[in-house]
């Protein structure tokens, strides 16, 4: 990789620094950026491939907005990603007109294996980067980087999937974007909103030590970062956006998703079996509990059997609708028996991330166990609704509201089993975990 410095008119050597574990020692709370630094402030990366028609409006547009609204000084750095039409030129006629835009080029292709090199090899202290078709607005920059300059966040995030975000895209994107998002809730206990909105920042004192442990060069390095971040005790900021779709993107968005997925699975593996050192990276990087005065409250709160009773029911009423709704879509078109089936996994993985969150309050350890019990538990309920099913079609031929009835009381049932092998098993000793994790959530400011 190169890197074309235009203030000095040569050429630079960007390495990707080894990874090293940093020293141990917690801190309450970041310092505070120094603005008066020689160096840009902030370096924000486009990373582009065969962009030559979005590119130089998106610069333009960009450094225009940048030099009228950012009080420090800022570089652009545009990360060509092998691209074989003009945008390289592009990029380059550009960077000879704005002094604050650099080029690099890379002789490889992906969009995390440039962010990973760019920002590994920047001196600025606030790193940053957005699509080169800016379909977010970029008025949610300052709220982006005010908490990373500030010292308050360590991550900050754009986000298009909350109340008070505005989005304009197609109903295929919005399913998949939403789908994507639950499984990282419900699989890996994430808890940021939107993964995969190309608009993040990061401080780069945390950067230099989390980055060289991200391995995918693709689509999922952004929720690799973020898994990792918050699995370090990162505390991650997240700007609700007005996000507009670009209709002419070239992203393929089910072979992405498809791909994501696989990384989950290989980033679940790296977890379990220590490839990330996260214990020593937890003990260089997270931020210091608050003083044990201030939380007492937060570590009894809701560990009653009666408040757990309570979050069950309704996350349990919850899922019984969607159980419900579920089980009759899918009757139209097979057997009781296999809707019955499909209904319940479907269920049944959401059902145990959310009690495990909300219910028993555990927002850390070891969430691929907790699942794989969880399936366990959902194989009991299916063995009761699957039985009082075939019950019902051996004694007489019910309509389709008598399957329904019959399938919502073996629920019933498997509900009072599910409690009591959550609290007794699965969740056993939820009250340490609590206390334990408890303050990730309040480090990471996620809602």
């Amino acid at each position: 990789m190169t890197l074309t410095d235009h203030t000095s008119g040569t050429l630079q050597d960007a390495a990707v620094a080894p990874p090293g574990l940093p020293s141990p020692g917690r801190a309450v709370r970041r310092a505070p950026v120094n603005t008066r630094t020689a160096v840009p402030v902030l370096d924000v990366t486009i990373p582009v491939f065969n962009e030559e028609r979005d590119l130089e409006e998106c610069l333009r547009r960009l450094h225009g907005h940048l030099r009228d609204t950012f009080p420090h000084s800022f570089r652009i750095t545009v990360a060509d990603n092998a691209s074989t039409d003009g945008t390289l030129k592009i990029a380059e006629r550009l960077a000879r007109e704005f002094p604050e835009v650099a080029v690099v080029h890379l002789d490889e292709k992906g969009r995390g294996n440039a962010l990973r090199k760019v920002w590994l090899a920047s001196p600025s202290p606030v790193l940053a980067y957005m699509d080169v078709d800016l379909s977010t607005d970029l008025a949610a920059l300052p709220p982006l980087l005010a908490p990373l300059i500030s010292g308050h966040s360590d991550l900050a995030i754009g986000t298009r999937l909350t109340r008070n975000s505005r989005v304009v895209r197609g109903p295929k994107r919005e399913f998949i974007s939403r789908s994507y998002n639950l499984m990282l809730h419900s699989l890996m206990a994430a808890r940021f909103s939107d993964a995969q909105c190309g608009f993040k920042a990061i401080r780069a004192d945390v950067g230099q030590q989390i980055l060289p442990y991200t391995v995918d060069n693709s689509w999922f390095f952004d929720t690799e970062l973020l898994v990792l971040a918050e699995r370090c005790g990162l505390r991650v900021h997240e700007v609700p956006v007005d996000w507009v779709d670009d209709p002419d993107s070239s992203v393929d968005v089910v072979r992405t998703a498809l791909a994501d997925v696989r990384g989950m699975a290989r980033l679940t593996r790296d977890l379990v079996y220590g490839r990330i050192p996260v214990p020593e990276l937890r003990a260089a990087l997270a931020r210091g509990p608050l003083p044990a005065s201030s939380r007492a409250g937060e570590q009894t709160r809701g560990s009653s059997l009666f408040g757990q009773l309570v979050r069950f029911a309704a996350i349990g009423a919850a899922s019984t609708l969607a159980y419900l709704l579920i089980f009759l879509f899918c009757r139209g078109f097979m057997d009781p028996q296999l809707a019955n089936f499909l209904a319940l996994l479907v269920t049944a993985v959401a059902n145990t991330g959310a009690n495990r969150r909300f219910t028993f309050g555990i927002q850390g350890g070891n969430p691929v166990r907790h699942h794989f019990e969880g399936l366990i538990v959902f194989g009991i309920g299916l063995v009761l609704t699957s039985g009082a099913l075939a019950l019902v079609h051996r004694t007489t031929t019910p309509d389709r509201w008598m399957e329904v009835l019959t399938v919502v009381a073996a629920n019933l049932a498997a509900t009072a089993v599910r409690f009591l092998l959550f609290r007794l098993w699965v969740f056993r000793g939820a009250g340490t975990n609590k206390t334990t994790h408890a303050t990730t959530s309040t480090e990471t400011g996620a809602p």
